[in-house]
C-alpha cells in the first residue's frame, strides 16, 4: 500500500471509538476480530492496531458491544439507537422520523454527522425526558437518499468546491482537482458524491455534468431537473428500440379485440396537448340508455415488461410537465406518434365501456382492449363553446383549425348529454363526501425564448369537469371491479387518507380571521364545512391561500396494494387507469387487469407494493420540479418588472418576515422585519401579525398590502420585496 493512503489511527481518527463501532455495524448479524477493522478503516501501522484493540475492549465494557467468541465482537442492539429517515431543515435542525418512536427525533445541527437530507439513518437518543422531544445524534448513515447534486463550483488551483443550491444540504463537497472535469469557476454543476471519511469536514465528490452559467434559462430548468435526480433525454438505446418496434396493427390484433370503430369517438383536450392518451364514445341505445365508453391508450401492447423500453419508463414513472417543457415517461415516437389517440387513425385501446341512463344508474359495465377510430379532436375551448351555446359554429378565435367551423350535429349532441351526465355525477360525488378543490393554475405566455411575458390563471370549466368526471368513473370501476372479487387479488390502488386533525385545527384558527369557519366534529361535517369554506372565498383575496392551506391539510394520495379507499373523491375503491402515456401506475394497472380477464392467478403483493412507493415517491419529485419551474418563472416575471408596484395580500406572517403574495399573478416573495424601516417590529403569534412598537403599525395575515420587488434570485428561486404600505394607506396617498 501506497505510504499516503496509510492512515495513523490518532491523527486521522478524531473519534475512533464511533468509527470502529461504524465498523462493526456494517452487518449486525456478523462477528468481527481487530484485523477485519483494521481493514475496514484502511489502518496498517502497529500503534493504529493496538488502538482500535483498545477501542474494542473499551466498546464491550461500555455495553455497546459483545465479544461472542475470543477477538470476535459484535455489536449490541441498543434500546436507546433507532433507524429512520432524516429530514433536515433549511436552518440545520434534523429531524429523524422513524416507526419505533410516536415523535420526529429533533437532531441538532452540530450531531448531524455525516447524513445528508433524506439519508436513512441510525440515531442515538440521548434525551428522553417525559413530556419533551426526544433528541439525538446520527451514529451511522445506513442509505443515502440520492447521491447527485446541483451546485455553484468555486475552483481554486488544485481543487474545488461545490456549494450545494438545496438549503437543506448542510455541507459543501469538496472537489479534488483531477475530478473537476473541466468546469469553469462559478458555474453550475451536478456533482456526484464519492465518499465521505471520518477524517473529513465536507464529503468528496466528482463534477459529473456542467449545466452552465447561473441564471440562464435552460441552465435553471436543466438544474432543477438534475436536483430531483430527472432525466431529460432518453438513452440513445432506448430511442433505438423504440425506433424499431413493430407499431402496425395486425389482423390478428383486430380480430382479439372489440372493434369499435363505427361509434361516435372524439377527444377533448388542452389546445396545446401533442398526446392524446383518453377518448369518449357516445351511442344511443335502443332502449333510451346510453353506451358510454372510456378509450384509453393501450401502451402496454407496445411497452412490453422486461425491455429496456419498460426498465426506462418505471423508472421514470412520470411525465414531468415544466412551464416551457414536457419531459415525457415514454419516448415521443409513442406518447405522440402510436399511442396517441390521434383523429382520424385506428388506434389500439384499453376501454370502460358502461350501459347509463339519464339519471347515471348504471347497468351495464365491460372492460378490455378495443380497436377505435376517433372522429374529431377538440380543445378544452371548443367543448367549452358547444355547452355554453348549444351550438356547432366554432369561432374562429377558439377554434383550433383558426377557421369559423361547424361540428357535425351528432357530436353536439353527444357532447351536450355527456356534459349533462357528466353535472349529475359531480352532485352525486360532492353529496357523497367528496371536496371540491377548485384551485386555480398559474400558467405563462412565453416569447420565442421562453420567457414569460404575462401570466394567467387556469380554471376548470364544465368541458375540463366533463373529462374529469368520465375519467373518474372509469378509475372508480375499474378498481372495483377487481378490488371486490374474492379471493382477493393483487391490484394497484389510489388511496387518500383522512386529513391530519392538527392541521386542520390549525386552518380553522386561520380562516376565523377571515370571518369563516370550520366544524370539525366529524367527518361528515368536516367535509360540508370545507366544501362551504373553500366555495365561500372564491374570488376572494384571500382564495389561494386559503386553497393552499386547506390542501396542505390533506393527507398525500399515493399508491399502494392495500386500498383504504380515497377520502378526498369519498371513493371506496380508485385506481389510476386513463393515463398510461405519462404514468407508469396506469400501465400496471392494465397488465394487471387483462391478466386478471384473461384469468390469471393473483400477482405478487410485495413486488407491486414496492413498485407502488417507487411510483409514489417519482411522482413528488415529479411534483417539486413543476413547482420550481413555477417559481423560476415567477422570479423572471417579476425580475423584469422590478420597477412596477404590486397589489398583494400578506400570506403568512414569522418573526423573521412578512410573506406575501401578488394578486395579479400569484408570486410570493418575503418582506424581512429589518427592511420594515418605519419603525422596529416585533412578531406576536397568537394574533397572526407584526406591531410597530412605537407606532402600533400592525400588518396582519390577509391584509392588502403594495410591494416592490427588492431583489430575484433566479438561482434560489427567492422574491424579497419593499414594503411601500397598506392599501388604505398608498391609495389614500
Amino acid at each position: 500500500m501506497n505510504k499516503d493512503k496509510k492512515r495513523n489511527s490518532k491523527t486521522k481518527f478524531p473519534n475512533l471509538s464511533q468509527s470502529v463501532l461504524n465498523a462493526i455495524k456494517q452487518d449486525p448479524n456478523q462477528s468481527y476480530n481487530y484485523k477485519q477493522i483494521c481493514a475496514q478503516l484502511d489502518i496498517t501501522d502497529s500503534s493504529g492496531r493496538n488502538q482500535v484493540i483498545k477501542k474494542l475492549h473499551q466498546l464491550k465494557s461500555k455495553g455497546k458491544i459483545e465479544e461472542i467468541d475470543r477477538g470476535k465482537f459484535k455489536i449490541i442492539k441498543a434500546i436507546d439507537y433507532y433507524i429512520g429517515r432524516i429530514d433536515v431543515s433549511t436552518r440545520g435542525t434534523g429531524y429523524v422520523i422513524t416507526e419505533e418512536l410516536d415523535e420526529d427525533i429533533m437532531i441538532p445541527k452540530r450531531s448531524l454527522g455525516q447524513a445528508l437530507n433524506g439519508d436513512e439513518v441510525e440515531v442515538y437518543v440521548y434525551n428522553r425526558k417525559r413530556g419533551s422531544q426526544p433528541e439525538g445524534e446520527i451514529t451511522r448513515v445506513i442509505k443515502r437518499k440520492k447521491t447527485e447534486f446541483v451546485g455553484e463550483i468555486q475552483v481554486h488551483e488544485k481543487f474545488a468546491f461545490v456549494k450545494v443550491t438545496d438549503p437543506k444540504i448542510q455541507t459543501d463537497f469538496f472537489i479534488p482537482g483531477r475530478e473537476i472535469n473541466g468546469a469553469k469557476d462559478g458555474q453550475v454543476v451536478l456533482v456526484e458524491f464519492v465518499e465521505w471519511n471520518d477524517k473529513q469536514d465536507s464529503p468528496n465528490g466528482r463534477v459529473k455534468d456542467i449545466l452552465g452559467e447561473p441564471g440562464e434559462h435552460d441552465t435553471e430548468i436543466h438544474a432543477i431537473l438534475a436536483q430531483y435526480g430527472l432525466p431529460y433525454e432518453f438513452p440513445v438505446e432506448v430511442e433505438d428500440y423504440t425506433e424499431e418496434l413493430d407499431k402496425t396493427i395486425s389482423q390478428k390484433e383486430i380480430e382479439q379485440r372489440r372493434d369499435m370503430r363505427d361509434t361516435l369517438t372524439y377527444t377533448i383536450d388542452p389546445a396545446d396537448a401533442k398526446d392524446f392518451d383518453d377518448a369518449l364514445s357516445f351511442k344511443v341505445l335502443e332502449n333510451g340508455n346510453y353506451e358510454i365508453g372510456i378509450h384509453i391508450a393501450d401502451v402496454s401492447h407496445f411497452v412490453k415488461e422486461g425491455t429496456i423500453l419498460d426498465d426506462e419508463a418505471y423508472e421514470r414513472a412520470t411525465s414531468v410537465y415544466l412551464v416551457d417543457r414536457v419531459v415525457p415517461m415514454l419516448p415521443e415516437v409513442l406518447s405522440n406518434g402510436v399511442c396517441s389517440l390521434n383523429p382520424h387513425e385506428d388506434k389500439l385501446c384499453f376501454s370502460a365501456v358502461f350501459e347509463m341512463d339519464n339519471n347515471c344508474k348504471i347497468y351495464n359495465e365491460w372492460f378490455g382492449r378495443t380497436l377505435i377510430h376517433s372522429d374529431q379532436r377538440f380543445a378544452y375551448e371548443e367543448a367549452q363553446h358547444i355547452i355554453e351555446t348549444g351550438k356547432g359554429e366554432i369561432p374562429a378565435d377558439i377554434s383550433l383549425s383558426q377557421k369559423q367551423t361547424s361540428i357535425h350535429p351528432a357530436i353536439v349532441e353527444a357532447t351536450l348529454k355527456l356534459d349533462e351526465l357528466a353535472k349529475k355525477m359531480r352532485v352525486e360525488r360532492m353529496d357523497s363526501g367528496a371536496l371540491s378543490f377548485d384551485k386555480s393554475e398559474v400558467k405563462f405566455n412565453l416569447n420565442e425564448k421562453a420567457e414569460p411575458v404575462g401570466v394567467y390563471f387556469k380554471t376548470s370549466k364544465d368541458a375540463n369537469k366533463l373529462i374529469e368526471e368520465f375519467m373518474l368513473l372509469a378509475n372508480r370501476k375499474v378498481a372495483g371491479f377487481i378490488g371486490k372479487q374474492q379471493p382477493k387479488k393483487t391490484f394497484i390502488y389510489r388511496i387518500h387518507d383522512e386529513p391530519n386533525d392538527e392541521k386542520l385545527g390549525a386552518l380553522k384558527n386561520i380562516v376565523v380571521k377571515f370571518g369563516h369557519s370550520l366544524d370539525l366534529r366529524d367527518r361528515k361535517t368536516v367535509t360540508q364545512s370545507l366544501n362551504k369554506l373553500l366555495n365561500d372565498v372564491k374570488g376572494s383575496k384571500e382564495q389561494n391561500m386559503v386553497d393552499t392551506l386547506a390542501i396542505r391539510t390533506m393527507s398525500k394520495a399515493v399508491y399502494s396494494t392495500s386500498n383504504i379507499g380515497h377520502y378526498g373523491l369519498a371513493f371506496d375503491y380508485y385506481s389510476h387507469f386513463t393515463s398510461p402515456i405519462r404514468r407508469y401506475p396506469d400501465v400496471m394497472v392494465h397488465r394487471l387487469l387483462q391478466h386478471y380477464l384473461d384469468g390469471g392467478k393473483t400477482a405478487s403483493e410485495e413486488l407491486f407494493e414496492e413498485k407502488c412507493e417507487h411510483s409514489s415517491e417519482m411522482e413528488i419529485l415529479a411534483s417539486k420540479a413543476e413547482r420550481d419551474s413555477i417559481k423560476y418563472m415567477q422570479v423572471k416575471y417579476m425580475k423584469d418588472h422590478s420597477d412596477e408596484d404590486f397589489l398583494g395580500v400578506i400570506t403568512g406572517v414569522t418573526d423573521w418576515g412578512i410573506y406575501v403574495e401578488i394578486m395579479a399573478n400569484k408570486c410570493e416573495g418575503m418582506i424581512r422585519l429589518g427592511d420594515l424601516d418605519d419603525d422596529s417590529y416585533e412578531y406576536v403569534e397568537e394574533e397572526f401579525a407584526v406591531v410597530g412598537r412605537k407606532t402600533k403599525n400592525t400588518y396582519t395575515l390577509g391584509d392588502e398590502v403594495y410591494v416592490k420587488v427588492k431583489n430575484a434570485d433566479l438561482v434560489k428561486k427567492h422574491l424579497d420585496f419593499w414594503m411601500i404600505g397598506s392599501k388604505e394607506q398608498v391609495e389614500k396617498n
